[in-house]
């Protein structure tokens, strides 16, 4: 204990943390928040996507998010709401088990085969009825996503919520992250679906173009 509080006391002194006084709790304190702006304002993967989702989400009414791979989760880097009352609210920062996004599976799908083994837990998380529940099933979806260029999150990470995905890559050719638009299932119909994916697919074309990938 002496040793956490010692750790504590030193990041709230150099304001990366600030102390609750009523609940002693500790929350994210003006440094960490000042660091993080800076971060995000000289990322250049972000430069190269915002307008994109901008344009995405006007052009669809829905929420486009641009997300990474940490680990096995996808994490959201940034975000443009749509304008529907009822959507995505995603926060930045959120992340989620990548088998059961859209982004995720965009992401998996490009990854070379040792890479891919090494990113998947042994157990996948299950967090609805519809989730992947296996690394064979996970495998089998991933090839469809290889074929049509894009992936389909429905209802995998929450009842009621649907997503589509596509990945982006980087001058070197590698998958860098990937972009999406999600909503409700109500407005995700077949065919919108089929719609949007196309929409996603030439955004993440252009993104990968930005960041030098040339095919």
């Amino acid at each position: 204990k002496s040793t956490t509080y010692r750790l504590l006391t030193a990041l709230e002194s150099e304001g990366l943390i600030a102390r609750s006084s009523d609940t002693e709790t500790y929350r994210l304190g003006p440094e960490a928040i000042s660091l993080g702006g800076r971060a995000l304002r000289a990322n250049g993967l972000r430069l190269a996507s915002r307008s994109e989702l901008e344009q995405l989400a006007d052009d669809t009414n829905e929420t486009a998010t641009l997300e990474v791979l940490v680990g096995s989760d996808t994490l959201i880097l940034d975000e443009v709401l749509g304008g529907h009352l009822i959507g995505a609210t995603p926060e930045l920062g959120a992340r989620w088990p990548a088998h059961t996004t859209s982004t995720g599976k965009a992401i998996l799908a490009a990854l070379p085969e040792d890479e891919l083994n090494a990113r998947l837990p042994r157990r996948l998380a299950t967090p609805t009825e519809k989730s992947l529940r296996d690394r064979e099933s996970l495998r089998a979806e991933l090839a469809r996503v290889r074929k049509r260029g894009y992936a389909v999150a429905a209802e995998e990470l929450e009842p009621g919520f649907v997503a589509v995905g596509a990945a982006v890559r980087n001058h070197d050719g590698q998958v860098a992250a990937a972009i999406s638009i999600g909503g409700p299932l109500g407005r995700m119909t077949p065919a919108r679906i089929a719609e949007i994916a196309e929409k996603v697919k030439e955004a993440a074309g252009r993104i990968s173009q930005r960041l030098g990938y040339h095919k």
